[in-house]
């Protein structure tokens, strides 16, 4: 592994942005790290049915993985050395909760006070349940607004080291613009078919473009969907003759459930147009190996084509590495996605 490789790798996957550079707006780069959330609040507030609801709503097990692999990995501080230690007001997912009979029940979004890119929300309820009520409201957006400064981050970081030839390609082959890291590798580019990998000594991940017509909006739905994926997944060979990759689609034979979770949802997406997108687990047929992957079916602007963005992790020791970080690095560039004129 190059020396280039493990120093994006640290810096994305250990450190952030680590607060030290400055933007145009003399701000400093947010610290901490991957998908890590800081919870503000007094010892009085954080502890016993407090502490329980935030594990609940935000250290619960992300789904689809092989693993269990925690949504967020919160830490606590007091307010106090939050206000007066700059380390900590400039780490990038902060959610301040302050509770106080005299509070008036509402909840502050803040983008970037202290560093960029940041996401902070400041919850002032009355009481316990007041703060569960708007936790449980106000949920979703704090996730989705927190992966937004996750993807803002690692564009950032690769604007250090971006893979500027492996982008003109994808460009003048499909048409598409992504946001890629030098260390993306070309195994496969045509007019409507494309996979970029990284293969490095503890793990490998990759991304699989794929451009289909668009005839229905049923191309986006339940079981035809996932045979969709699933073929384009059995387009990439395994390292072994004969072997190739697919969903984990077992069942059960006493529930008909799927062994392994798949779900699949609509998502707002940056092009605007209808997104939908999946999660689950592969397996390479033929072989031993398998781990986690997000796809993203959108539809372009102009209705006339689905572009299949699909997101493998293959990294069987999860150290120091994990799934769930690595799978975020392949969301943001999905992210990143742009239509060529």
């Amino acid at each position: 592994m190059n020396k280039l490789f493990v120093w994006t790798l640290a810096a994305l996957l250990l450190a952030g942005c680590g607060g030290q550079s400055k933007n145009m707006n003399g701000k400093r780069g947010s610290s901490g790290k991957t998908l890590e959330l800081m919870v503000v609040a007094d010892k009085s507030v954080c502890g016993g049915d407090v502490k329980a609801l935030i594990d609940t709503l935000f250290g619960s097990f992300q789904p689809c993985l092989p693993q269990p692999e925690k949504r967020f990995d919160i830490v606590y501080i007091p307010k106090s050395s939050f206000e007066s230690v700059e380390m900590f007001r400039v780490h990038r997912n902060v959610l301040l909760l302050d509770i106080n009979p005299q509070n008036s029940n509402k909840v502050y979004h803040h983008k970037d006070k202290y560093a960029v890119p940041q996401v902070i929300f400041d919850i002032a309820a009355r009481d316990f349940r007041s703060l569960d009520s708007l936790l449980h409201a106000y949920e979703p957006t704090i996730v989705t607004e927190m992966y937004e400064a996750e993807h803002k981050r690692v564009w950032k970081a690769y604007e250090t080291e971006e893979g500027f030839e492996l982008e003109a390609k994808l460009k003048e082959k499909l048409g598409l613009g992504l946001k890629l890291s030098q260390n993306y590798v070309a195994a496969s580019l045509t007019k409507d078919f494309g996979w970029v990998r990284i293969e490095a000594k503890d793990f490998g991940m990759g991304i699989i473009i794929k451009k289909f017509d668009y005839k229905d909006k049923g191309q986006f739905d339940g079981e035809r969907l996932l045979d969709t994926i699933d073929s384009v997944l059995c387009s990439i060979p395994g390292p072994s003759e004969g072997s190739y990759m697919g969903i984990e689609r077992r069942r059960d034979e006493a529930s008909g459930d799927y062994l392994m979770e798949i779900s699949s949802r609509p998502v707002p997406f940056p092009t605007g147009g209808y997104c939908v997108e999946t999660r689950g687990c592969w397996r390479l047929y033929g072989n031993f190996m398998g781990g986690p992957f997000v796809n993203y079916a959108v539809l372009s602007p102009d209705n006339r084509q689905i572009i299949m963005l699909t997101g493998y992790v293959y990294c069987p020791r999860n150290k120091p590495y994990t799934k769930r970080d690595l799978l975020m690095q392949l969301e943001s560039v999905c992210y990143s996605l742009e239509f060529q004129d």
